[in-house]
């Protein structure tokens, strides 16, 4: 119980900082748009590489 009250206080302190950095839903779109073109462009050297 006391595990989930950690968390949940943790996710309520950390949101706020964590959305900052992104000042609308848009900006959380392009955030993870990059973020998946990096995973994919990584992906595509290392099997490029094998």
């Amino acid at each position: 119980m006391r595990m989930i009250r950690f968390a949940a206080l943790l996710t309520v302190l950390l949101a706020p900082l964590v959305l900052a950095g992104c000042h609308t839903v848009q900006g959380v779109g392009q955030d993870l748009g990059s973020a998946g073109k990096g995973i994919s462009n990584t992906a595509t050297d290392v099997q490029k590489k094998l």
